[in-house]
């Protein structure tokens, strides 16, 4: 298809909303190997959105491209990969349902690269003929004129343009426009007709200042009200555009992540996340990018006046390599990318001042002696009690809520009861007593040398964040861990138990505030996307999950270099050994599988000695798995051996949270330890047995957190280890394995304390030798 070059012709106007609605459309084409959704765009224009979420609704956007983005490092031709990455996000945009414009650079640096090998092969030609080829190497190139560039590649780009596009099935149009164009009436209502027209038949326009012939912007003539902004370069003409055309969205590309507080680069430069009208007094602006008619400050001067307008802007980094391939459908999907700006100040801190909050409050809290800890614990221990009235009516609410949405293992999840909160105050008293030698213990004293000693002693890890689905009586659990190690928390509560997380929360924070560290725990109430959480690793030193695999999964996945202490499964067995006690092995079988079914540590496969099959204990344990209406699965030996065998195992690696139980036949100790090794997922085993040469090889050999001998899976359980409550069960084989306390929130710190000590006073010609004598650690006088 050839290129439209528009020069603002007289066509018949379209309403901007004269389209089929989405709710209208049967077909969705689909191309290439991308996946795609339609979603409700519909939206009335008018006001910009409030948050990031409600970006997902936007119909009609225009992406800005800048100079710095479509072109190369060396200013001499176009960023041809970057080009097609951002092709495709359009595509995939447009292909939605929305309306894509493209306000783009480029022509100026792709001219220049085509004058150059004009000029170069012009010279070489004429020097060949005159003065030979060892005259080439002092060919100089000419200074190029601009327009002169923008003339020669304004065809070119445009027809690279279009053969990307053309890849996706998409028509674009080429129209050239100058700050006049906007000046005279007639000219802005044929062009706000041609725009409208071009989206009516699914093309993409790309927009361009016409820099052949561009004049001089006027002078004075900016931000005199919703009508005026000049057209100096492509981000004045992108918001004049998107307030124009009553566009939804304004995508500002550049060559930084965002806005800062002071110029990208320095010290204390820090990304702005939210940018609201009056804060550019706060703002230092630095100089504008390598390429291009604008810096940081023009841009953000054309963003403003596009919010004015009822636009939503946010600009980003369209050049880093591991973001630029999807910032485009990252920042429509909500996700927090670069500097998005919002006419709505929320009434609460940032979650990026909770983090420091949290930070600065943890700090403090580690320099309590450890009885004001342990009294605020207390303290708390005693509110939950004190107000179950109150917290069982904030819980009632989110039940109400939640009734018809949630599944019932969930609900079970969600609920509080008055024995819940007394198990939770008597869990928290346990913490508090165990927390009276925690921060600050020595661990090892060594002497290096004399009057040269080292120590090693307990400290905070930093400022957790804990993400929790369902279960609102973590978060009292956790906070009382955290402060108990004198560590900064971010809390991170799933909507469905909104109002019993605020309830508990405010009582941490009453609790808090009788030794002043009522910030040392935060609850992030902000529309944050998990995801987006988990980028913040200069704030979190570690990132806790509570609730499902796929939860744990996805911020494992999601977390970019911050370490996620925690287990994707729970996938826990228990091998009946050919010498089990008849009398054990049904309580615990029932006991492991059916008391909490949906619990991590609940029985989901059970191994079975080949000798017990067709016995009176086989059918005992087959009886009573009917009675409790638990589903089984046959693994594949174990359905070899039965004439009508129950549904066979899908997959021997599951997770069934639920009262289904895949049964496997093995013919030894070693099977069953192998068949977990292949199988498992490193949380909680069992073996029950009455040989004690055959349960110790099984309680050394299986490598899992948690191994037990005749025993229900369900004792993994920090309350059930005695240490008052956990903030998870990990799997992984560094830090902390298994229920994870107190000590699993510890790290430590190596202090030396010295008098004019040298090293190269220990050299073999020094005054010094080394001792490394271990001393003896003192011990700390606990009540």
């Amino acid at each position: 298809r050839s290129s439209l070059q528009l020069q603002t012709p007289r066509l018949k106007r379209s309403s901007p909303f004269n389209r089929v609605q989405p709710s209208a459309i049967r077909h969705v084409r689909s191309w290439s190997n991308i996946p795609f959704i339609t979603v409700p765009l519909s939206r009335a224009h008018g006001k910009s959105f409030a948050h990031r979420s409600e970006l997902k609704h936007a119909k009609r956007i225009v992406v800005k491209l800048g100079s710095a983005v479509v072109t190369r490092g060396d200013e001499c031709g176009l960023a041809l990969g970057r080009l097609a990455s951002i092709v495709e996000q359009v595509s995939v945009l447009q292909n939605q349902g929305r309306e894509m414009m493209l306000v783009t650079s480029g022509a100026v640096a792709f001219g220049k690269q085509r004058l150059r090998h004009e000029i170069l092969l012009s010279q070489s030609v004429r020097q060949a003929l005159h003065s030979g080829q060892n005259q080439l190497k002092e060919m100089a190139i000419p200074v190029l004129e601009a327009r002169a560039c923008a003339a020669a590649g304004q065809s070119g780009l445009m027809a690279l343009y279009e053969a990307m596009f053309t890849q996706y099935s998409i028509c674009a149009a080429q129209i050239l426009v100058t700050n006049l164009d906007f000046h005279d009436e007639q000219k802005r209502r044929n062009l706000n007709g041609t725009l409208h027209e071009l989206l009516r038949m699914n093309i993409v326009p790309i927009i361009n200042t016409n820099d052949a012939v561009v004049p001089p912007a006027e002078p004075n003539s900016d931000l005199q009200g919703v009508n005026v902004i000049s057209v100096k370069d492509n981000d004045s003409l992108a918001a004049r555009l998107a307030v124009e055309m009553k566009t939804d969205l304004l995508i500002v590309l550049s060559d930084v992540e965002g806005l800062f507080d002071s110029p990208p680069g320095s010290d204390d430069a820090k990304l702005i996340d939210i940018f609201y009208p009056g804060d550019q007094q706060s703002v230092t602006f630095g100089t504008k990018s390598r390429v291009g008619m604008g810096g940081m400050e023009a841009k953000v001067k054309a963003a403003l006046w596009a919010l004015q307008g009822g636009t939503s802007v946010v600009i980003a980094n369209g050049t880093h390599p591991k973001v630029s391939g999807h910032v485009i459908t990252d920042i429509v999907e909500g996700k927090k990318v670069g500097t998005f700006f919002s006419e709505v100040k929320p009434a609460g801190p940032t979650v990026e001042q909770q983090g420091e909050m949290a930070r600065s409050g943890g700090r403090m809290l580690a320099t309590l002696e450890p009885e004001q800890r342990a009294e605020i614990i207390h303290h708390l221990a005693d509110l939950l009690t004190d107000q179950r009235d109150e917290i069982l009516l904030a819980n009632k609410k989110d039940m109400e809520e939640a009734e018809g949405r949630l599944a019932a293992p969930l609900l079970k999840r969600l609920s509080l009861s008055t024995s819940k909160l007394n198990s939770l105050a008597i869990g928290l008293r346990q913490i508090a007593s165990s927390s009276q030698d925690s921060v600050g213990r020595v661990l090892r004293r060594t002497r290096i040398a004399k009057n040269l000693e080292l120590e090693q002693v307990t400290v905070p890890i930093g400022v957790l964040l804990v993400i929790f689905e369902s279960r609102p009586d973590c978060l009292p659990q956790v906070a009382a861990l955290a402060i108990a190690s004198g560590n900064g928390l971010l809390l991170k509560g799933g909507k469905e138990a909104a109002h019993s997380n605020r309830i508990l929360h405010l009582l941490t924070q009453e609790a808090l505030s009788i030794h002043g560290v009522k910030e040392a725990v935060q609850l992030v109430n902000t529309r944050e996307e998990v995801e987006d959480l988990c980028r913040l690793d200069k704030m979190i030193d570690l990132i806790i999950p509570r609730g499902s695999s796929q939860l744990v999964r996805d911020i494992q996945k999601a977390a970019k270099g911050i370490p996620v202490m925690g287990h994707s499964e729970g996938i826990c067995h228990m091998y009946l050994d050919s010498e089990a006690s008849v009398d054990k092995v049904t309580r615990l079988v029932r006991d492991s599988k059916c008391e909490y079914p949906a619990a991590c540590n609940a029985l989901e496969t059970l191994l079975i000695h080949r000798d017990l099959l067709r016995t009176p204990l086989f059918d005992q344990i087959i009886d009573m798995l009917r009675v409790e209406q638990v589903k089984i699965h046959a693994g594949p030996k174990f359905a070899s051996y039965l004439t009508f065998s129950p549904s066979e195992v899908k997959s021997l690696r599951t997770e069934y949270g639920d009262l289904e139980l895949c049964i496997e036949v093995v013919d030894n100790v070693q099977e069953a330890i192998d068949h977990i090794h292949k199988y498992g997922s490193s949380h909680t085993d069992v073996i029950v047995t009455e040989n004690e040469k055959t349960a110790e090889f099984f309680l050394q050999h299986v490598d899992s957190a948690c191994v037990f001998w005749n025993a229900s899976t369900r004792f993994s359980d920090g309350y059930r280890f005695g240490l008052g409550a956990e903030v998870g069960i990990s799997t992984s084989r560094i830090h902390a394995r298994g229920p994870v306390g107190l000590e699993g929130l510890l790290t430590t710190k190596w202090l030396l304390r010295g008098q004019d000590h040298v090293v190269s006073d220990f050299s073999e010609h020094g005054s010094l030798k080394y001792l490394h004598e271990n001393l003896p650690i003192p011990q700390r006088n606990i009540n």
